[in-house]
């Protein structure tokens, strides 16, 4: 027997499947805990009318455990992109229209990021009322480590959900 409840289909004890979108975004692969984050970069907050299906610590073959969100009706712009970027490094993007993929993207860091993220120094003249937009250059990706390109401050993953 199948039971239907907002789009989740209870098929056992063991397995949950959560129902395709017809149009929208997946956002597949994110590192285990930063779904919440993703939300909040993209302005998520629960009090708008589209559906959004949030998977958090869900088993992967390639990552043990990853979240996922799901978000109907939207499709992600490329600064959404890059700011995800930054908080899972292996997610994919996929856009759906009518039930079907039709473009999957893999998120990409870019060397160099501007004007995404504060620097956390706030002694750094790009939190200053100066016009200058903030920089970044991506020292490493794994472990993630950015250098301000002003202060020379370096930030590490862990900093970085405080800096949107």
């Amino acid at each position: 027997m199948t039971n239907r409840i907002h789009g989740v289909v209870n098929l056992s004890e063991t397995t949950l499947r959560v129902s395709k979108i017809k149009d929208g975004t997946v956002i597949d692969h994110i590192t285990a805990g930063h779904a919440l984050d993703v939300l909040k970069i993209l302005g998520i907050t629960g009090r708008v009318n589209s559906v959004v299906t949030v998977g958090m610590n869900v088993p992967s073959k390639t990552l043990g455990l990853k979240d996922m969100v799901k978000i109907e009706g939207r499709e992600l712009k490329s600064e959404e992109v890059d700011k995800i970027a930054l908080l899972a490094p292996h997610a994919s993007i996929n856009i759906i229209r009518n039930y079907k993929v039709v473009d999957k993207q893999l998120v990409r860091l870019p060397e160099v990021i501007h004007d995404t993220i504060k620097c956390a120094n706030p002694a750094c003249i790009s939190n200053s009322n100066e016009p200058v937009q903030s920089t970044f250059y991506v020292d490493n990706e794994e472990p993630l480590r950015l250098r301000c390109h002003y202060c020379g401050y370096i930030m590490e993953k862990q900093d970085i959900p405080k800096q949107f």
